[in-house]
């Protein structure tokens, strides 16, 4: 009874099904949120006797609002627990995930949060799955921040308040800075964690999903980017610089510039061997390739995801959540 889970989902079917057959049986501490599936999620989950928390349809939704929303309902019922294990209604944890995950957090006083490799359950199944696949594969060892599915300590997690249920992307590494700027350490564990479904198979909805993390970059450098870390400032002035500022010069100054302009789209090569470089020391050199390809294209939508939260900031505007799943 030291470990409780929050899931979170919306209209998720099948790939509910399997992330609640994942964990039911490892802790009755189980609390399922749902943010307005139209899909049965809601009578799913409650068919495996778990805790189900549905959200207030007049409030926007957020992961970040749902996962808050989860843990108190959690420790509402379950006061006693020390850790809670944070998982998307996309993924399936893997056997053996929450007891490494218990046993790394009871013997390390000082780690607030641990994660593993999330895999994508089919990563041959469409180039933009590939690319998830490949961004999941994060350095082992200490690091600065998770992703959505993670084990927190729940001391740690209550002397920040939490996530800032207001944004719409970016919560994790928002949290473990926070986390970070209190003392607590984030680690990466060698050992897999989720099985995670992108069921991203359309380039329109890998365009959405880089939209949605440069507004995550943008809002979380506007939060944290004055402090000391000066935290993802040097993201987004790459995000501007690659996807806004470069082309814009190259466009509208080749009137003048007799088109000599163009010239410069050769950093874009230079830019993509670089990160190749880099990639192609964990992956083959057509994966390596691919990767860095896509890394500079997604600094375009990057930068325009940054620009809508500039524009909603201007506006006094809310944001509204991106999705990129059907």
């Amino acid at each position: 009874m030291r470990l409780g889970i929050v899931i979170i989902g919306r209209n998720e079917g099948d790939r509910l099904d399997q992330c609640l057959k994942s964990v039911f049986k490892k802790t009755p501490s189980i609390v399922y949120v749902d943010s307005g599936s139209t899909d049965g999620s809601v009578e799913l989950a409650q068919s495996f006797s778990v805790e189900v928390v549905e959200l207030d349809l007049s409030i926007s939704f957020t992961a970040a609002r749902a996962r808050n929303a989860g843990f108190e309902q959690l420790l509402k019922v379950y006061p006693e627990l020390e850790f809670v294990q944070f998982v998307d209604g996309d993924c399936e944890v893997v056997s053996g995930w929450l007891e490494t995950a218990n046993e790394t957090l009871t013997n390390h006083p000082e780690i607030a949060v641990v994660c593993g490799r999330r895999r994508e359950r089919f990563p041959d199944a469409s180039l933009y799955n590939r690319l998830c696949d490949l961004e999941w594969n994060t350095p082992v060892g200490q690091t600065q921040a998770c992703g959505g599915d993670a084990m927190m300590r729940v001391c740690a997690y209550c002397s920040v308040e939490g996530f800032n249920s207001q944004l719409i992307a970016g919560e994790e590494p928002e949290l473990c800075y926070r986390l970070r700027q209190k003392g607590w350490t984030i680690w990466r564990l060698d050992a897999d964690m989720t099985l995670h479904d992108a069921a991203m198979t359309t380039f329109s909805q890998w365009w959405k999903r880089n939209i949605r993390a440069g507004h995550a970059y943008a809002e979380v450098a506007w939060l944290h980017g004055k402090e000391p870390e000066r935290y993802w400032v040097k993201e987004t002035i790459s995000n501007w610089l690659w996807g806004g500022i470069l082309p814009a010069l190259i466009v509208f100054s080749s009137w003048w510039s007799h088109s000599l302009s163009f010239f410069l789209l050769i950093a874009y090569p230079i830019f993509i061997y670089k990160i190749y470089r880099y990639q192609r020391q964990s992956s083959s050199s057509k994966i390596a390739a691919l990767y860095a390809v896509f890394c500079v294209i997604g600094k375009i939508p990057n930068a325009i995801g940054q620009g809508k939260f500039k524009i909603n900031q201007f506006l006094s505007r809310s944001a509204n959540l991106i999705e990129y799943k059907a």
